[in-house]
């Protein structure tokens, strides 16, 4: 047996939830043998593994499809990558702003947009403020409070009738054949078995398509990241040093703290700045954008890390995580020193965690291609549509289009009742730079959720759920479709 035979069966029978070198055990291994034990039983209809950027939307479909949902969350509140790692939410619209005479047309709606409104009167957002400058990479900005977030998700969760367990880990699946009867989950309340008629992946890392058994690999294609909140700051003054510069890239006026015209959005070239500024920020992989909904505070500060394995080994996280903190310290240090109006910034916010842009790629009937993107290619069973992609102007949709994100493309290969959205489909690191994004990732969970909801009331499986069904239910929600 393999390595990578070893994980995986290990993962199928819950003994653990990381896969990778590091779990692996040495030649002179000791071992403890757990006794066998009775858990006690939950019955869902749908079960959705991971309450992040797609996740909380899958849920909220499922449920409003009449499925008893039960939603399965490792930390204490829901958003995931939203709240922790972005910048802003990318994007509701297509990029006409770069297409003279094309139709601004706002492509993602539905409850993606509900959340956004529900941010709105909270005055958790700065709505979806157009570029005035950079928008040949969005046309516009969708900045977000990150704790207004967690709250407004979990009161929608609540009013659905989604049962929402947080701090509780996925470790294990039963599986019959080739369909997912449940799966193993620990909470401070102890060791359980959740029962379901169909599952929703939404986990990032792909946890739930791995201890199933599902076929995944590990690119390693992208930095890992941990953005951080700085407060004692200012939006005005980091405007002026970067013009002064001549090295602001992206600008955008918006809502912010209830008054408009405000800068929301900035972002400057590295290279452009004083030689001390440009080469430290380069060492610590310090992103330049920033985007907020607060004066005096820049909600998201990026640093990222190459890490030379997948995030999905324990160990070497590890020693990510503390490289990340260090590169926070600094990146502070390097605003008080250089950018006037930040002579005594600090940390206001941190992720919990180091962020990823993709761990598990999940094997899936379908595999979006770059051409599918660039070219704007529709399908005959989309989900939804979609038009932005995170590599523009290099890279970007046919004439300020959209391309469909077809419903095989969630159905994870080789089990009957499992359906993956997020980060963890498009198998092609170009196209991937498009499907990852948060408001696509948003738009499949809401036809993952949904598709699970029909597929359990049918009691069959993913490949069972009749296409014009799934999308005259998508239809009534607000979803939008252009073919």
């Amino acid at each position: 047996m393999n390595r990578r035979d070893f994980s995986r069966n290990v993962l199928a029978l819950g003994l653990g939830a990381v896969s990778g070198s590091s779990a692996q055990p040495a030649e002179n291994a000791e071992y403890h043998e757990e006794p066998a034990r009775k858990l006690p039983i939950r019955r869902f209809d749908v079960l959705v593994a991971g309450g992040g950027t797609a996740g909380v939307v899958a849920a909220l479909a499922a449920a409003r499809q009449g499925a008893r949902t039960v939603l399965i969350e490792a930390k204490g509140y829901t958003g995931g990558t939203v709240v922790e790692g972005g910048t802003a939410l990318h994007s509701f619209y297509n990029l006409w702003k770069a297409f003279p005479g094309v139709k601004k047309r706002q492509v993602v709606r539905g409850i993606p947009q509900q959340i956004v409104d529900r941010l709105a009167r909270a005055g958790g957002t700065t709505g979806h403020a157009e570029m005035s400058k950079g928008y040949d990479y969005d046309s516009v900005c969708t900045a977000i409070d990150t704790e207004l977030y967690k709250l407004v998700t979990l009161e929608m969760l609540h009013e659905a009738g989604v049962v929402t367990w947080v701090n509780t880990l996925l470790t294990g699946a039963i599986r019959k054949g080739s369909r997912l009867e449940g799966v193993i989950a620990e909470s401070r309340s102890g060791r359980e078995a959740i029962h379901a008629k169909a599952f929703v992946d939404c986990t990032a890392i792909g946890q739930l398509a791995a201890v199933v058994g599902a076929k995944f690999t590990e690119p390693n294609d992208y930095a890992v990241a941990n953005s951080i909140g700085v407060a004692n700051v200012s939006l005005e003054k980091y405007y002026e040093f970067l013009q002064s510069h001549d090295a602001v890239s992206e600008y955008c006026e918006g809502t912010r703290s209830g008054k408009d015209g405000q800068i929301v959005r900035l972002n400057g070239r590295a290279v452009k700045l004083p030689g001390g500024f440009a080469e430290a920020a380069k060492k610590i992989g310090l992103s330049m954008t920033t985007t907020t909904v607060h004066d005096n505070y820049f909600m998201f500060l990026k640093l990222n890390f190459k890490m030379a394995v997948s995030p999905t080994n324990r160990d070497e996280v590890a020693k990510a995580e503390l490289e990340l903190r260090r590169r926070q310290a600094k990146a502070v240090e390097l605003f008080r020193k250089y950018v006037p109006g930040c002579e005594k910034a600090f940390i206001a916010r941190t992720s919990p965690s180091l962020n990823i842009r993709r761990g598990r790629l999940i094997a899936c009937d379908y595999d979006i291609t770059l051409p599918d993107v660039l070219e704007g290619r529709h399908f005959n069973d989309d989900v939804f549509v979609y038009g932005f992609h995170d590599s523009a102007p290099r890279l970007q949709i046919r004439n300020g289009g959209t391309y469909g994100i077809p419903y095989r493309a969630l159905r994870v290969a080789g089990i009957d009742n499992l359906l993956a959205a997020g980060m963890m489909i498009t198998s092609d690191h170009e196209a991937h730079m498009s499907t990852r994004n948060t408001v696509c990732c948003m738009g499949q969970g809401q036809a993952a959720g949904t598709a699970a909801a029909l597929c359990a009331a049918k009691g069959g499986g993913t490949r069972e759920v009749p296409y014009q069904e799934l999308r005259k239910a998508l239809e009534r929600e607000d979803v939008y479709f252009e073919a």
